[in-house]
């Protein structure tokens, strides 16, 4: 698990490698009900009954295709949770590599976007053009960022089945070789 200051460091990092501009506007509620807007995504997997170990983000997400994400919950099974936004370059172009990655993991590895500091309209709308299979929970406020001392998008997070944060990568992931690797190193799974 990484410590605080790992995660400080990375942080640091992460400010020369994404997004860092300011986001859009985020509209007020109800637009930004994620179960008031109609989709196809697929809603967020049930989750184990079991409490993450200490230091998983005690934070809850509503999923724009149903269900919750609850990090203080394990998943589990290995999870890549992949924050992006509509307004941000480097997350469009990193989307359609992660969409890769799900379609090869399967059920081996669970593949979650986490829309951040965004609209609901938006990240509906972008996730359908962009033909996004695998679930999206929606955290408008940004509270994951924050809470893991991030302010750079894209970034993702590698969750054990546990609930255990095992590696947050704070920078665009140029390739899904690069994932798999990724997951290989910090969830123990071969792709």
């Amino acid at each position: 698990m990484i410590g605080r200051r790992g995660i400080a460091a990375l942080g640091l990092a992460a400010l020369i490698a994404g997004c860092t501009a300011e986001p859009e506007t985020v509209p007020s509620a109800p637009e930004n009900d994620p179960a008031a807007v109609a989709t196809d995504l697929p809603p967020c997997p049930e989750q184990e009954d079991a409490v993450a170990p200490a230091g998983a983000p005690d934070l809850s997400f509503d999923c724009l295709g149903g269900g919750t994400l609850d990090l203080a919950h394990a998943p589990g099974s290995p999870t890549v949770l992949n924050l992006w936004a509509t307004w941000c370059a480097p997350c469009r172009e990193e989307l359609p590599l992660i969409q890769q990655f799900a379609d090869e993991a399967g059920d081996r590895v669970r593949v979650i976007g986490v829309n951040s500091q965004d609209g609901v309209p938006q990240a509906t709308s972008f996730a359908a053009d962009a033909g996004l299979g695998f679930p999206i929970a929606y955290d408008g406020d940004g509270e994951l960022a924050a809470e893991l001392g991030l302010n750079v998008l894209p970034f993702t997070v590698f969750v054990a089945a546990d609930g255990s944060v095992t590696h947050v990568q704070p920078a665009v992931v140029r390739s899904v070789d690069e994932l798999r690797s990724l997951v290989a190193q910090h969830l123990g799974v071969q792709l």
